[in-house]
């Protein structure tokens, strides 16, 4: 079935939040497959028409997603096929739009293409010129559309570590991952300023469309936060929660007057960080990255995510004049706060809190107590791949085996790296004095557990040989994934231990070749 598009009169619209000139407006349908997705436009007939095509673009190109599927099983001439459609999509909106065509739609048709070509190609990269017949049928016009993600991860990892006197100690790590750039920053001071040296302050800024908005935010917010004077000795709560907010503002309109002047990009970064005094944590979001407070071996507090569907964001974006369409900012922003991203926040009769995209951020203290363990601060790549309670579970896993702390936040990014997260990671861990520590039995279960995944793939290798075949990595994870191996790490499962497990693999497997973490895939069933 095609993908149907129709338009029909909303007498419900009001026009009390829209720009004065503004007439009834109209909503947008589109049905996928069952599925309906609906937008709605002020009535100016020029910009109705221009989205309604919009719209139509992206109906034929979530046609195109089911319909890849469909092809799983037909003969690798297709992928050509599918390519030329694509690419003649993608030609299409730009002829149809006057303006710049959203990114999502840009997004939908390189994930499909992706998807083509792991199907019928293998995951090779596409044949240049002169290589391969196929590339020379190409039609001249047709436009190389560059993926946003690698062949293979980057898995080089960026860390470090410190502490302060005043009982605080912290590790991060970073990797860019299948990410074709690496933009996520972050700001780590367990001693927050020469004036308040017993305060620290910790943040991951995740960038999208650029990095110079995350990069300007991880040297600068901070000093904007302490300009506005609301961090005093005396620590008056709701003074300290007002000046974060203003600080945010500050820095928002400060960028926006740089990205004009000095001609920036047109990037955007979501912002999670804590402020911890002697007496309360600070927890502050803008879009959804994310932060944790794990007291008594439980989650007691996290941050919500600020996205486009929640019904008091789409509330403010509606008024604001704009719409949510699959789950994002007008089709293309899947957040809906965030610092930067200045092409949504020019609606000159709303206010800075009251734009498509909002830089507020959403500010919460918690008192300090003497249970508190850790806090974890991270990017949606993280939080992509693991929730909040099993992510909870594995750290505290981890610190009662692992001296390093860095180590910890390695494992973590490995482990969502295998669960299938294609998005930059980047972890910050902040420990308290109560958090556990590596004792003598936690060590000697974790000796017995790789014993044990040792003699496991010894077992499966042995079995698949009396079968007359040759022994195969994915086979051995999804086997282990499915048997009740004790003493899996919490929240981790085998995935957490595919280093162990292909290690053992390469001892028995001689005939195999040399393994790679990412040679294959991560398991649906490893958790």
């Amino acid at each position: 079935m095609r993908p149907r598009v129709f338009l029909r009169r909303d007498p419900a619209w009001s026009t009390a939040n829209r720009h004065p000139g503004a007439s009834p407006g109209r909503t947008c349908c589109i049905h996928v497959e069952g599925r309906s997705f609906c937008q709605e436009y002020p009535g100016r007939e020029t910009r109705r028409r221009t989205q309604v095509q919009e719209l139509r673009i992206q109906a034929e190109v979530l046609d195109l997603l089911r319909k890849t599927r469909r092809s799983q099983l037909r003969e690798r001439g297709t992928s050509r096929r599918f390519r030329q459609r694509i690419q003649g999509t993608m030609r299409m909106a730009r002829r149809a739009s006057t303006g710049t065509v959203p990114s999502f739609l840009q997004q939908l048709v390189r994930e499909t293409e992706k998807m083509v070509t792991f199907f019928f190609k293998g995951g090779q990269r596409e044949k240049r010129d002169g290589e391969d017949s196929e590339s020379e049928d190409e039609s001249d016009d047709v436009e190389e559309i560059i993926s946003p993600y690698l062949e293979r991860p980057v898995l080089q990892k960026g860390t470090a570590e410190g502490d302060s006197k005043y009982g605080v100690s912290y590790a991060m790590a970073s990797m860019q991952g299948w990410r074709a750039q690496m933009e996520d920053t972050h700001t780590c001071m367990p001693e927050m300023s020469e004036g308040h040296p017993d305060w620290s302050y910790f943040a991951v800024f995740d960038g999208h469309a650029g990095t110079t908005v995350a990069q300007y935010c991880s040297t600068h917010l901070l000093d904007h936060i302490l300009a506005t004077g609301a961090i005093t000795a005396e620590e008056n709560v709701e003074q300290v929660k007002e000046g974060i907010r203003d600080g945010f503002l500050a820095i928002d309109r400060h960028m926006h007057n740089l990205s004009q002047s000095e001609g920036w990009d047109r990037s955007g970064s979501t912002a999670a960080s804590v402020i911890i005094s002697p007496n309360n944590i600070y927890f502050i979001n803008c879009g959804d990255s994310r932060t944790f407070l794990c007291r008594d071996s439980q989650v007691v507090f996290h941050t919500e995510d600020h996205k486009p569907c929640n019904p008091r964001e789409k509330e403010r974006i509606q008024n604001a004049g704009g719409s949510v369409t699959l789950q994002r900012v007008n089709g293309s922003l899947a957040v809906s706060r965030a610092l930067g991203d200045f092409a949504f926040k020019e609606v000159e009769w709303r206010t800075q809190t009251e734009q498509l995209v909002s830089p507020e951020p959403e500010v919460y203290e918690l008192e300090r107590s003497p249970q508190d363990e850790f806090l974890v601060v991270a990017c949606d790549g993280v939080w992509d791949a693991i929730s909040n309670e099993e992510l909870c579970a594995f750290v505290r896993n981890r610190l009662q085996v692992c001296d390093d702390l860095r180590d910890v936040c390695t494992q973590v990014i490995d482990l969502c790296l295998y669960k299938g997260s294609l998005d930059n990671m980047s972890i910050i861990i902040i420990c308290f004095s109560g958090a556990p520590q590596v004792t003598p039995e936690a060590l000697q279960q974790e000796a017995d557990l790789e014993r044990r995944l040792d003699l496991k793939v010894d077992e499966i290798i042995q079995v698949i040989r009396s079968k007359g075949e040759d022994p195969d990595l994915l086979y051995v994870m999804k086997f282990l994934a499915s048997e009740n191996v004790p003493g899996l790490p919490p929240g981790g499962g085998v995935t957490s231990k595919r280093d162990c497990v292909i290690a053992a693999y390469q001892k028995y497997a001689a005939a195999c070749r040399t393994v790679e973490p990412m040679d294959i895939g991560g398991s649906e069933d490893s958790n």
